[in-house]
């Protein structure tokens, strides 16, 4: 039977430039590119924990999806991906503070109004925080309307079947590809989730400019963002309050604006601009996202308005850099611990070779313990070399552990810890941390230890809900941004 969409990430075997690195050249015209051309690199060589893509066993059924998305009216526009380049240079420049959040794996059940705003809220209410703290605009991202597609380093799980044999199903891969029940019918990958995840991009999305369009993101208004813990008495009461000592700052500062006529500080008060994002992983649906449009130059990916390239399929050479390097979009990429400098660069020289101002976001992954050791290599090299990128912190991803139940973590001491090392790097080498990367939901989840609640490993059952890693709740998103915001104003 034919397969499909495996793709690989090959181990990178060359050493790290020295600290001398050199600028390339910049000027070279990049090569030929479409749409399509990633195909040609999307292969697998049957190395476990390479596989990046699900394979999907008929290829007929993915070419006739691949059309009817391809028909469909697009989800984000030019215009908007501009925009949203254009504040990605200001950021590059200082001028402003990127903050990019939301769910590790969406899934289609929690396409729902409660969902949808209870994660807008918690965005907002971080935003406010950040934008007081730092005293700059705010670039509000999400991980939403599009997540739906998760790497996997094997094709296949093992577990005991209802006879209590083994039994292999297709890894879960996201609910673009597959359902998450361990049963046959629903780990078949089917093409037509790509349909389905379309509908409900576009209904989240549908969903969130409604609310935008109305006044829900009036920064006049941050009572419109109350998640119930606000009202309540209890371990976070110190938290409550410092938040709502903030807001009423905040409040009377937009007063005093208010009685100082319509200036431009005025009208940014009033509104709140928001953008989407996700990995782009199933490339299927990407490239049938991928268009021109009128008044234009390129190619958009009209699916997202920042796409990003994951750890693990981040190779120079490979279909996934290769697809994202002929986009207009901008374009994140992650950065792990092990990455090396050469490998970056061509990274970078392969996504952006023209070094456009905006293009390029790098989202270091690093853990903890791994920052003061890989964090200021990297970031000199790439400033020696003249590369124009944004520094982002994911404290998330490099600090993944595994309970004594088998229940995967983050500890919210490792996560503060890595923030604000990668922001005392930064400071160090006079960088400057632009923005901050993290999982995080606005429901009363129990998936990461620590933080104000206290969580511990015997709490995360109650209720342990991620599709994929463990997300910050509500109230742990909140801390996190109390802590940047020290950071911002010189604390500890």
């Amino acid at each position: 039977m034919a397969v499909v969409g495996w793709v690989c990430v090959r181990r990178v075997r060359s050493a790290a430039l020295s600290a001398s690195v050199q600028p390339s050249s910049l000027s070279r015209a990049p090569q030929e590119w479409s749409p399509d051309s990633w195909r040609s690199r999307a292969t697998h060589d049957g190395h476990p924990g390479r596989l990046a893509v699900a394979p999907y066993t008929d290829p007929d059924a993915v070419v006739r999806v691949e059309k009817r998305l391809a028909a469909m009216p697009p989800l984000v526009t030019s215009w908007e991906i501009e925009n949203l380049k254009g504040l990605i240079a200001e950021a590059q420049e200082g001028r402003r503070f990127l903050l990019w959040g939301g769910d590790c794996a969406e899934t289609f059940a929690d396409c729902t109004p409660e969902v949808i705003t209870s994660k807008l809220k918690i965005l907002l209410q971080m935003s406010l925080v950040l934008v007081y703290a730092g005293k700059r605009p705010v670039i509000r991202v999400g991980r939403v309307a599009g997540q739906y597609a998760k790497p996997r380093s094997s094709a296949a799980e093992t577990r005991a079947g209802p006879d209590g044999a083994p039994l292999s199903l297709p890894s879960y891969f996201g609910d673009i590809v597959n359902g998450a029940a361990f049963e046959p019918d629903a780990r078949r990958p089917d093409p037509e989730r790509m349909v389905q995840a379309h509908q409900h991009a576009a209904m989240t999305l549908n969903f969130v400019r409604s609310l935008l369009d109305a006044g829900f993101a009036d920064i006049h208004h941050p009572e419109y963002w109350d998640l119930g813990f606000l009202r309540q008495a209890g371990l976070h009461d110190e938290l409550r309050q410092e938040y709502q000592r903030l807001t009423e700052r905040v409040t009377d500062g937009l007063r005093f604006m208010d009685a100082m006529g319509s200036g431009p500080a005025h009208r940014l008060a009033q509104s709140v601009g928001f953008f989407t994002s996700h990995e782009a992983l199933n490339l299927h649906y990407e490239a049938a996202h991928t268009r021109t449009v009128p008044r234009r130059a390129g190619y958009y990916n009209l699916s997202t308005h920042l796409p990003w390239l994951g750890w693990r399929t981040r190779e120079a050479g490979g279909p996934h850099a290769e697809y994202l390097r002929g986009v207009r979009n901008p374009v994140g990429l992650k950065v792990g611990a092990e990455a090396r400098i050469d490998e970056l660069l061509r990274l970078i020289d392969a996504i952006n070779p023209s070094n456009e101002a905006g293009r390029l976001v790098l989202i270091a992954r690093l853990g903890a313990k791994n920052v003061r050791r890989a964090l200021p290599g990297l970031v000199e090299v790439v400033r020696r070399a003249g590369r124009r990128v944004l520094w982002v912190c994911d404290p998330m991803h490099g600090n993944t552990v595994t309970t004594s139940a088998g229940l995967k973590t983050r500890s919210f001491e490792d996560i503060r810890a890595e923030l604000s090392e990668q922001w005392q790097v930064h400071r160090e080498l006079g960088s400057g941390l632009g923005g901050v990367h993290v999982e995080l939901t606005g429901q009363d989840v129990t998936e990461c230890l620590g933080g104000a609640r206290g969580l511990r490993e015997g709490d995360l059952a109650a209720n342990y809900d991620t599709a994929c890693d463990p997300r910050l709740n509500y109230e742990q998103s909140l801390e996190l941004a109390f802590v940047l915001a020290r950071l911002m104003q010189g604390g500890a």
